[in-house]
């Protein structure tokens, strides 16, 4: 029996870590900047546990029957916490006060779970073995839960099922005291029954959570989900209305297929016409092969490597019949190798050297992607282009976010690249930005290739002027140690958006 409860302590402060990372990542996915989210719950959670902690004293009698009674409750909060939050991002206005209700009343639960354990073990194990067991087995139950997060229960079951999942483990070791302590508990019968009806229910959650899932994303996007998944890095869905495909990431929209031409043939001709011949392509981000597809309309061009984190993203646009379709087929091309890699670590490894490289990362919502517009990362691009070399850079709008794309320039300027600022409106977006990279001053090239939708001689040096209202601004360098444009690019978009 004393064994069995040391298990016990394993599996519930595995659960206890699941509910606070699940509680950590939604937020992040929902709100942005996964620092402050994280540090916030993970803050508010070990708080809430010393509240328990501190309320287990006025726990009296009947110390089973009442843990039985906790786990039930955890594996209820915790389990079903991922539908309820997605569910209120989705119908109502409160998420915020509901994520950190619920941080609070299952870090209070969790709290009280291993000071009752204790209390119920005092007499089978000397003190001193039974503190270190005790703690022994909850610290190896927390690093299972760390390493499997991330690895398996994200990415494989999605948030939501695994929180159904681990609801479910707190629910059978509630039925498995009740068990092991069936001959001292008044109303056993009456236990069991309650710990059925709560496995019950976490199963069926556990069984339908990709219907609870798509129920809350229907009313967050507005048009039809044509697919959505949960990788190990972010939340992709694919949303479409007539000929009009969307894709969103973690909630932002990447792209609409009715105007991402103006922004790609935007992001990459200007730079790549501007060299005579480049043959060496850099292309990273862009998992969605769109930029690709625009580099491979110049015939000088002879290989091209894209380095993309997510290898769900780049599995999904190569294989999609639609996607595929959008993307020309871009990653079957035999100029192409796709390297799916953090392109931070890849960048400071990697000892080739490109003519013209295209950056293509998701705006800077968190710090894990804002270290990607740093002076850390830029200098790193620097060594890898040629001496004729150039790099394109998304750089959010300079409308909407101008402090935030300035500071992107002012960032590229401090490790001494030229930086050309550009922008361009696309309807779905608005007026975006980009930056041009060089070692050499750049001029606007008067030719392009033949078949672009939007770009020619003639519209191409219209970019480059910049009206009043999104004229240069002071701003930090971004740097890894502040990322300031985190910060700047948050304030400023909090403004415009509801």
């Amino acid at each position: 029996m004393t064994y069995a409860l040391l298990v016990s302590v394993f599996i519930i402060a595995s659960c206890g870590l699941v509910y606070e990372l699940i509680a950590g990542t939604l937020a992040s996915y929902l709100l942005g900047d996964s620092v402050t989210q994280f540090s916030t719950v993970i803050g508010t959670y070990l708080f809430s546990m010393g509240i328990g902690s501190y309320l287990s004293r006025y726990i009296g009698k009947g110390l089973v029957a009442k843990f039985i009674v906790i786990e039930l409750l955890v594996g209820v909060v915790g389990g079903f916490s991922a539908a309820i939050l997605f569910l209120v991002f989705s119908f109502a206005a409160s998420f915020r006060l509901i994520l950190y209700s619920l941080v609070v009343l299952i870090g209070i639960l969790v709290g009280l779970e291993v000071p009752l354990l204790l209390r119920i073990l005092k007499d089978r194990l000397e003190f001193k073995d039974l503190v270190s067991q005790v703690l022994t087995f909850d610290y190896l139950g927390a690093l299972l839960a760390s390493l499997l997060f991330p690895v398996l229960l994200a990415p494989r079951l999605g948030l939501v099922r695994a929180c159904f999942l681990f609801g479910l483990l707190n629910a059978l070791v509630a039925a498995w005291t009740a068990w092991l302590f069936r001959q001292q508990l008044p109303q056993a019968r009456l236990m069991r029954g309650q710990c059925a009806a709560v496995s019950l229910s976490l199963l069926l959650g556990f069984a339908y959570a990709d219907r609870l899932t798509l129920l809350s994303e229907e009313n967050l996007y507005s048009d039809e989900i044509v697919f959505a998944m949960s990788s190990r890095y972010q939340r992709i869905v694919l949303t479409r209305w007539k000929d009009d495909l969307r894709l969103f990431l973690n909630g932002h929209l990447q792209f609409s297929s009715r105007d991402e031409y103006r922004y790609h043939e935007a992001l990459v001709h200007p730079g790549l016409q501007s060299l005579a011949a480049p043959r060496r392509v850099l292309v990273l981000g862009g998992g969605d092969g769109l930029a690709i597809r625009e580099v491979l309309k110049r015939d000088t061009v002879e290989q091209v490597t894209l380095v993309d984190l997510d290898p769900e993203m780049t599995r999904l646009f190569s294989q999609n019949p639609l996607l595929r379709q959008l993307n020309q087929d871009a990653f079957h091309s035999p100029k192409v190798k796709i390297i799916n890699a953090d392109a931070f670590v890849w960048l400071e490894q990697s000892m080739d050297s490109y003519d013209f490289a295209v950056i293509d990362f998701p705006d800077p919502t968190s710090h894990s992607l804002g270290k990607l517009y740093t002076s850390a990362f830029y200098r790193l691009l620097d060594k890898r282009l040629s001496a004729h070399g150039l790099a394109a850079i998304q750089s959010t709008s300079p409308l909407f976010a101008r402090q935030s794309y300035w500071c992107i320039v002012k960032t590229l300027q401090s490790v001494g690249l030229l930086a050309t600022p550009y922008h361009v409106y696309v309807p779905s977006f608005g007026e975006w930005g980009f930056v041009l990279a060089s070692k050499q001053p750049f001029s606007v090239p008067m030719q392009y290739p033949q078949g672009l939708r939007f770009l020619n001689a003639e519209t191409a040096p219209g970019l480059f002027h910049f009206p009043k209202d999104m004229q240069p601004v002071e701003a930090e360098v971004n740097r890894l140690n502040n990322q300031a444009l985190v910060q700047y690019y948050e304030a400023e978009w909090r403004k415009v958006t509801p």
